[in-house]
């Protein structure tokens, strides 16, 4: 069955984020991709810093491909790596970066709000941070915080335009969930959109139409005149020339009429 080899593939790409996700969190793991050709396999391998994740004159990578091809059986794998240039508005960066902060010993609060702000002044159109567990210290109860600022949809189909990751981190104090949703900048929402927009844009494109016909109309309208003009020496020249044969016509006459009456005596002699 079809279905049954697209399954598959997808519970083996599963087993290689899972693989890749330890090995290259200190690069900035976001995710992989796998494409297959007729020629090779190509992987690509998305992370915040690529410089990390090839190494020092691409031995990671070398590593990488090895073991690849032992473990998960591609063939003649390739592997591509790409950064990312806003990691701000990656919601699996910021996943990461809540996580690792946290597990350091920083306060939730100054890292959630910072990544926030990061997130609003590099454009994004909104931002929600979801914490859950352990938040006050030792021996409390767990606890429940959310931190958004800016517009955010969770319901609908047009939540799957916004991006979400979640991860947990593990400080000495206890479990700490995280939940993270972000609008980028260039998403439009149909809800979002004004009548008025959209009216004014007919109006412009009528107004463009009619700008556009006035052009033809006047284009029209000066080959026309052209065309006048250019009539108007031809029927004179054809006027002139009617003329100057009336002209030889009468010349002709007069002659001809000279030569009889010399051939004709005066009755009157």
């Amino acid at each position: 069955m079809i279905e049954k080899h697209f399954i598959q593939q997808g519970l083996k790409k599963m087993m290689l984020e899972k693989y890749l996700e330890p090995e290259l969190r200190s690069a900035g793991f976001i995710g992989v991709d796998v494409v297959k050709t007729p020629i090779a396999t190509r992987v690509i391998i998305i992370v915040t810093r690529p410089g990390i994740a090839i190494g020092k004159k691409g031995k990671a990578i070398k590593n990488l491909t090895k073991e690849l091809e032992e473990k998960f059986g591609y063939e003649n794998p390739q592997i591509e790596v790409q950064g990312i240039n806003n990691p701000e508005l990656n919601a699996k960066a910021c996943v990461d970066r809540i996580k690792t902060l946290i597990e350091k010993g920083y306060s939730w609060r100054s890292v959630v709000y910072r990544v926030v702000e990061d997130a609003i002044s590099n454009g994004a159109q909104g931002i929600e941070v979801v914490l859950q567990g352990v938040l006050a210290g030792k021996g409390n109860r767990a606890k429940h915080e959310r931190i958004a600022k800016g517009y955010m949809k969770k319901a609908g189909e047009q939540a799957y335009l916004v991006d979400y990751a979640k991860g947990v981190a593990v400080p000495k104090i206890g479990a700490i969930g995280i939940k993270v949703r972000i609008i980028r900048p260039g998403i439009v929402f149909p809800d979002k959109r004004k009548i008025s927009d959209i009216v004014k844009g007919k109006v412009d494109v009528k107004d463009n139409e009619k700008v556009i016909e006035n052009k033809e109309g006047v284009e029209t309208k000066t080959e026309s005149e052209n065309t006048e003009v250019s009539e108007k020496p031809k029927i004179e020249t054809q006027n002139k020339e009617g003329v100057a044969e009336e002209v030889k016509e009468e010349a002709t006459e007069l002659v001809e009429a000279k030569s009889n009456n010399k051939g004709v005596p005066n009755e009157s002699i």
